[in-house]
């Protein structure tokens, strides 16, 4: 793609834009309360949920929606689907801004922030936590991601010189770019495992880690479709609904061995009364898996994901269905006893929607200046 790619051009302060831009201003107003006054000044965090809406959405969440990168560089250059090469670059730019700020997310969250050096210090280093693993593993993606998007600004400034180089390490790049997610996507599920029996038993289950990897498999090709979904038809691209009904297929097999081992999992167990006795942690299981469920239903038929509405809704479906798994893992389903409650406050969510308004701005800035999408996709834009 990167010798067929150009920018799609056209006015950047829309009204969408800016809209944006005030939801990140208010934001900011947040965050810089947070830094002054200190956490407890802009969230209802504390002793029974030490983490909220910033890790449970922005990060578990949000990485996973940002992992349509991740199972782009797995689809084409470890299995060597080339097909899929023209949403690479889309991909790994959503995935580049996702993980960055679920990485702001991290930063908000801790308490004493000015120490966050501290966990470069090899001296400081816990080679047995989980967390420092997720937290080594999401820092260094983060940076990698910027590195393999480095071929859009080469071609955008025409710098020659620097794109042999380039072209000499890329591979390991890519290499990595697939490795650390595998790594801290399954670990996201492994820090749960501590919880133990905080953690509701619909959720709490020695599979986790192999759970969260195959949500994060599913969401990143469900967000691959999403965002390809949206694009086409607000920049007005080419249809790409052939090559999007194969990433459905693909998707469909994932979904059937996930949610296979889903319920086999709650049956083994003997949770399967739990999950159908009315309560209001056995309704929120039904629900994240009826939303899987009615995407799979959609993915799993040849006439229904080759249409472009459907095969959007199946995808929508499947976002909501994973990000409902793992809201519910990390808040919903846990309960520290003793009384304890979180509700996130309206300083918490405004720093998530300025991350999400952010986000959005910057993808839409980065399409309209750097090479994003294929030739043709730009030249049926300007037309």
């Amino acid at each position: 793609m990167s010798d067929h790619a150009k920018p799609l051009g056209g006015r950047i302060c829309t009204p969408t834009f800016l809209i944006c831009l005030l939801v990140v201003g208010i934001a900011l107003y947040f965050a810089g309360k947070r830094f002054l006054y200190g956490i407890g000044s802009v969230t209802n965090m504390n002793d029974g949920f030490p983490w909220g809406l910033w890790i449970a959405y922005d990060v578990v969440v949000g990485t996973a929606f940002a992992c349509g990168g991740y199972v782009m560089a797995l689809m084409v250059y470890i299995l060597n689907r080339g097909e899929f090469h023209p949403l690479v670059r889309p991909a790994l730019l959503a995935s580049m801004f996702g993980y960055t700020l679920a990485g702001i997310s991290v930063f908000l969250d801790i308490g004493r922030y000015l120490n966050v050096y501290n966990l470069y210090l090899p001296w400081q280093m816990n080679f047995h936590s989980v967390m420092f693993e997720v937290a080594m593993c999401i820092g260094t993606y983060i940076f990698v991601l910027w590195l393999e998007f480095t071929p859009a600004f080469v071609e955008r400034w025409q710098l020659k010189n620097f794109e042999k180089r380039l072209n000499r390490v890329i591979f390991a790049l890519i290499a990595l770019g697939v490795l650390l997610p595998t790594m801290h996507q399954s670990s996201l599920g492994t820090m749960m495992l501590m919880a133990g029996y905080k953690l509701s038993p619909l959720w709490h289950t020695s599979t986790l880690p192999l759970l969260f990897l195959l949500t994060a498999l599913f969401m990143g090709f469900a967000m691959v479709v999403f965002e390809a979904t949206i694009s086409s038809r607000v920049y007005r691209l080419g249809d790409e609904t052939s090559i999007l009904a194969q990433i459905g297929r693909i998707m469909s097999w994932i979904l059937a061995i996930y949610l296979l081992i889903r319920f086999q999992n709650i049956f083994m167990r003997g949770e399967m009364g739990t999950a159908f006795s009315g309560s209001f942690l056995g309704n929120m299981f039904l629900l994240e898996n009826l939303m899987l469920l009615i995407g799979l239903f959609l993915l799993a038929s040849a006439r229904y994901r080759t249409n472009p509405r459907l095969l959007f809704i199946a995808a929508l479906a499947v976002l909501i269905g994973g990000s409902l798994f793992r809201f519910n893992t990390y808040i919903i389903g846990f309960d520290p006893g003793t009384g304890w409650k979180y509700f996130p406050s309206v300083g918490e969510q405004m720093i998530t929607y300025g991350l999400i308004a952010f986000e959005i701005a910057a993808y839409t800035l980065f399409v309209k200046v750097f090479p994003v999408f294929s030739a043709s996709h730009a030249a049926d834009a300007n037309q």
